[in-house]
């Protein structure tokens, strides 16, 4: 059994003890949270929402925040001695996902 959820602006594919990295949802380490933008769900056959299944969620629990790799923004012009360095590292909150009920 699996379910395609939306979370952050950005759709995965999960099924039951998965552990995923989204968007950082600013919520404890420990603490349950229900994702109920569940767009699909398949327990054999497959259930598409129009947009949301109705009735479903999705429950996980936080493992905690957790940083990405380290992107390098490189900003230069030519002729004019002009260049900048700059580094960003994408904060994320790590679930594992608990049950998926339908």
């Amino acid at each position: 059994m699996y379910a395609i959820i939306a979370t952050g602006g950005k759709q995965y594919k999960v099924a039951e003890g998965d552990i995923i990295n989204v968007e950082k949802l600013g919520v404890n380490e420990g603490d349950k949270v229900t994702f109920d933008q569940v767009l699909a769900v398949n327990n054999g056959e497959l259930v598409v929402g129009t947009p949301v299944v109705s009735g479903a969620k999705v429950s996980a629990t936080v493992l905690g925040d957790i940083k990405g790799r380290k992107v390098i923004v490189y900003k230069y012009k030519r002729k004019s001695g002009y260049h900048k360095k700059n580094g960003h590292r994408q904060q994320y909150t790590q679930v594992k996902i608990d049950s998926i009920t339908v």
